[in-house]
């Protein structure tokens, strides 16, 4: 049996983790739970999956989950470093990694400096250290195996070729709730409306990245690491229905597509029992029925997030490290009130934030460097917002 430290236990790829887990209980159990501040569904999480450890944000929240258990408890403990030590325990044979932002990355490199199979449904742990964590996976000979379904869907097509045998790596994007809103229209647009995606539900962060294509451009980085291709090589297609996740053009014209329905299980699934392809509890597409399926290129004016991500993976050095701080930043802004949609840095001068060209050395550098970057996207969202704010009462 495989035991797992499943990093982010109470989202919803840590709940889809556990519908797979649920379904094959001779064949994969949880040594360690590791969630943030969701205690009471992590305490029904424990008392049916009976982990040997679970781990929360802090100890406050640790305090307030200890009265929720029931017969069973665990070993318990809180922070950052409870974190790693559950992605290191020898007895876990899988981690996966699926905290949203940077608070896993230190933990799932740890993993993967260890030989450990990964399952990677975290993007900003490339994103914002993609070379350590690639050089850490070749000097331990594991593998990261993706989890998200567009790099999920291009694992599969890859192994339909060599890979000198590859003329370029196509992802899909849904295109968002906004892709038919007229670009004048986006400084209006609220948290609710970006939070109303038409096919995935997800956590709070990555839908709103998706309606600014953001998202995409972050699966764009994520793509060059783990199938090691210049940003050139990796394109992306606006396909609404969302049932092409992925595509591989090889070198004689022929193109490989992964289709599936949209449910999180089939490629959480895949992860764990790689190379094997098991029966997963997914719906099937019914070829009988007939469909159209739609594919146009992105709007890089009405969606230029998208274009700055391909511009910062070429860039190099930390330039992914602190897109991927400033768009959290700027998420949490908008959530509450400001709207950095359809804004950017034209009107707002420049912010002396952290060198670009700084390639991190250590995972502690990473951190650094992305706490720098979330501080000048304060301070520039703080101007901008001000400036807003000052604009309307004057009027």
């Amino acid at each position: 049996m495989t035991l797992l430290t499943l990093l982010g236990s109470t989202g919803s790829i840590g709940t889809s983790t556990l519908d797979v887990v649920r379904r094959w209980p001779e064949r994969f159990g949880i040594y360690a739970l590791v969630a943030g501040r969701n205690t009471d569904l992590l305490a029904k999480q424990i008392e049916e999956f009976r982990p040997q450890v679970a781990v929360v944000a802090d100890e406050n929240v640790l305090k307030e989950l200890k009265p929720k258990l029931g017969s069973y408890v665990p070993e318990l403990a809180f922070g950052e470093q409870a974190r790693v030590h559950a992605a290191r325990a020898p007895e876990a044979g899988f981690v996966m990694s699926a905290i949203v932002g940077v608070e896993g990355m230190e933990a799932t490199y740890e993993a993967v400096r260890l030989g450990k199979r990964v399952g990677l449904a975290n993007k900003e742990t490339l994103v914002a250290s993609g070379k350590l964590i690639i050089e850490a996976m070749r000097a331990s000979g594991t593998e990261l195996l993706p989890v998200d379904s567009e790099h999920n869907g291009a694992h599969q097509a890859f192994r339909a070729g060599r890979r000198d045998e590859v003329a370029k790596l196509i992802l899909t994007a849904s295109g968002g709730p906004f892709r038919k809103t007229p670009a004048e229209a986006l400084a209006k647009v609220t948290p609710a409306q970006a939070l109303n995606h038409p096919t995935w539900k997800m956590g709070q962060r990555i839908t709103i990245d998706c309606a600014t294509l953001m998202n995409k451009g972050f699966e764009v980085i994520e793509a060059c690491w783990l199938f090691d291709l210049p940003p050139k090589q990796v394109e992306v297609v606006v396909h609404p229905q969302s049932k092409v996740h992925a595509l591989v053009e090889y070198t004689d014209g022929s193109v490989i597509a992964q289709i599936s329905a949209t449910d999180m299980r089939m490629p959480i699934q895949y992860a764990l029992t790689y190379p094997e392809r098991a029966d997963a509890p997914v719906p099937r597409l019914d070829w009988t029925e007939s469909a159209t399926w739609n594919f146009e290129a992105p709007d890089f004016q009405k969606f230029p997030l998208l274009k700055l991500a391909y511009q910062a993976q070429e860039t190099g050095g930390s330039a992914t490290c602190t897109l991927n701080a400033a768009d959290e930043i700027a998420v949490e802004a908008f959530s509450c009130g400001a709207n950095p949609v359809s804004g950017d840095r034209r009107d707002g001068g420049r912010d002396p934030g952290p060198d670009s060209q700084r390639e991190p050395r250590t995972i502690a550098e990473v951190l650094e460097i992305d706490r720098a970057s979330r501080e000048a996207a304060r301070r520039v969202i703080e101007a901008r917002w001000t400036k807003v704010t000052t604009e309307a009462v004057s009027f």
